[in-house]
Order: C-alpha cells, then sequence, then structure tokens
C-alpha cells in the first residue's frame, strides 16, 4: 500500500515508519519538524514538510496514496492548560482540512493516533473501550473533538481510532527513540538524571489513592504501538470498516515503581522527593487491550517493564 504518515518524524511516527517499510509499504511522511526530527525519517520514505492544515499540500500528496496514517499532532498535557485553543487548532482545525482533502480525493482509509487522556478519570479499571469518555485536560478534549469529526465523515472514511496508553522504550537496535525538547515523560526524563550523574528525581504527587500515593500508568512499548498500526492499516485494506481500540499491555505501573525499574536497569541509585501533582493526571490509567488482541490479532512483544526500561536506557545512553 502507498500510506501517508502525518507527523512520521516524531517518536511514534518514526518508528511506525520504519515498521511499514519493513513490511514492504511505501511511505511518505508529512510533518512540519515543530517537535519531530528530519534524521528520524528513514531514507527510503518520501518526505514533505507541512502542516496537515494545507488543503493544496494535502491535495498534491494525497494522488495515489491508499490510507492515510495521522499521528500528528500536539500532546503536552501542560501546555495544553496554558495555551487550550492551540490545541484546538492543531489537533482539530487543521486536520480536519486534511478529511475534507481525503474524500475529495477518495482515500478512505485512515489509523488515528488517538489517547487515553480521553477517557478523563476512569470509573473502572481496567479501562474498556466502552467506558465514558470524560477529558479533564485540553489535550484529551481535542483527541475527543477529532475522534468525534471522524464520525461525522464516517460514510466516507473507514477509520481506527487508536487510544495510546503511556508509549515508552525505543526500538530494539537503538536506531530510533524519545527525543522531545522540553521532555515531560516519565521514564526518560527518569533515564536523562541518571545518566547525567544526577542522584535526585522529583515526581508529581504522592498523595492519590494508589498502593503508594503515586499515578499508576499503562506503559507500552513504542515497537508494539507501531506494530498495532501495521495490523489496523491492513485490515482496512482487507475491508474492515473500522473501530476504537485501546494500545497498552493491562498491566498498571506506579510512579515509584518506575523508578525502581530505572535503578534496577541502570544500576544506579536515584533519590526521590514529591512537588505538588500536576493538574489533568488522573490517578490510575489501566487498559484492556483484549479488543485489539480479539480483533486485530495484536498481542504485545515487549510487554515486560524491565525490557521496555532497557531499550529507552540503551537508546538514551547511545545518544546523550
Amino acid at each position: 500500500m502507498n500510506i501517508l504518515i502525518t507527523g512520521g518524524a516524531g517518536y511514534i511516527g518514526s518508528i511506525t515508519t520504519r515498521v511499514l517499510l519493513d513490511a514492504g509499504h511505501s511511505c511518505t511522511v508529512v510533518d512540519t519538524l515543530e517537535n519531530g526530527h528530519r534524521w528520524a525519517v528513514d531514507r527510503r520514505a518520501n518526505f514533505a514538510l507541512g502542516n496537515v492544515g494545507d488543503a493544496a499540500l494535502m491535495r498534491s500528496l494525497l494522488v495515489d496514496i491508499d490510507c492515510v496514517m495521522h499521528l500528528a499532532g500536539y500532546i503536552e498535557v501542560g501546555e495544553s492548560y496554558q495555551n487550550p485553543e492551540k490545541y484546538y487548532r492543531n489537533n482539530v482545525e487543521a486536520p480536519k482540512v486534511m478529511l475534507e482533502e481525503m474524500v475529495r480525493a477518495q482515500v478512505d482509509k485512515l489509523v488515528f493516533s488517538s489517547t487515553a487522556a480521553v477517557y478523563g478519570e476512569p470509573s473502572q479499571i481496567p479501562i474498556t473501550e466502552e467506558a465514558l469518555t470524560a477529558p479533564i485536560n485540553p489535550y484529551g478534549e481535542s483527541k475527543l473533538r477529532f475522534e468525534q469529526l471522524l464520525d461525522r465523515f464516517g460514510d466516507s472514511i473507514s477509520s481506527i481510532r487508536f487510544r495510546y496508553f503511556n508509549a515508552a522504550g525505543a526500538m530494539p537496535d537503538v536506531s530510533l527513540g524519545e527525543d522531545h525538547d522540553p521532555e515531560t515523560h516519565l521514564i526518560p526524563n527518569i533515564l536523562r538524571t541518571i545518566i547525567a550523574g544526577e542522584d535526585r528525581f522529583v515526581l508529581f504527587g504522592n498523595q492519590y489513592p494508589t498502593v503508594d500515593g503515586t499515578c499508576v500508568r499503562d506503559y507500552i512499548h513504542v515497537f508494539d504501538i507501531a506494530q498495532a498500526h501495521r495490523l489496523g492499516i491492513e485490515a482496512l485494506a482487507h475491508g474492515f470498516k473500522g473501530g476504537i481500540y485501546n494500545l497498552g499491555n493491562g498491566n498498571g505501573f506506579s510512579n515509584l515503581e518506575i523508578v525502581d525499574g530505572c535503578r534496577q536497569v541502570s544500576g544506579e541509585s536515584l533519590a526521590i522527593t514529591f512537588a505538588d501533582p500536576r493538574d489533568g493526571d488522573p490517578a490510575v490509567l489501566v487498559a484492556s487491550p483484549q479488543r485489539a488482541a480479539d480483533e486485530l490479532d495484536w498481542h504485545p512483544r515487549y510487554s515486560d517493564i524491565n525490557t521496555i526500561i532497557s531499550h529507552a536506557y540503551a537508546w538514551h545512553r547511545a545518544h546523550q
């Protein structure tokens, strides 16, 4: 298939592009490079610099494209509170232009990178796809708004929406990994602290209603996320009508357990201090990934948390 990948220069996008190319697909990446990196785009892929809200650009790129994989978007919860309009413009209004151009070009298949943040504070754990969607931050709200747009375009575009839990890790060969600036994700920030030789790390919040008072999250290896995207796009190509799928391991780890895992993998000690909790951080987010297993035959290869951390650690050591 000829696949257009938006945000394909980013962390998840670049690894997904690699997986798709290795599976024999042809890929065109479009990215603003605002948060992505040109070096992360596989040389076998075509590349276009630009925004999905540019109708003329999208019209030119959608020629001879079979399907779109939409991974572009802003992802920082804290920033979304500071500038919710920016998140609405970039995560909803701009890709709406893309959907309109897809309809014009008769490209009728799309896989969307959504988020567990659409669930807000879940009433039951693990979270199934039938759970109430009630985002508690503007980032999650923007992702849900785009999902609702996909419902409106449903007569013309079949879509799969993957609701990620916490993406982590790196390509096992250490060729691609997480490189955000600024970095706000827990595992890379802990590992960067350790690699820098610092002996203290700050966690946000220690009075959540969890076993040790810190947030609990479901961590999913980025390579397994990429494989889910491959399975999803191939299912759509074979006539699958689409659906909503959680991408997680079904296991939760507290922030303190993640710190301990980083200590074990690195062999280094690290003291912890606590700061006030961040706005928009639910206490527990753990997925039920059963639907993806049943309907897409998706089974994570790297589900052990120390394996996930070890791949991330190797990446950060090699690219410090």
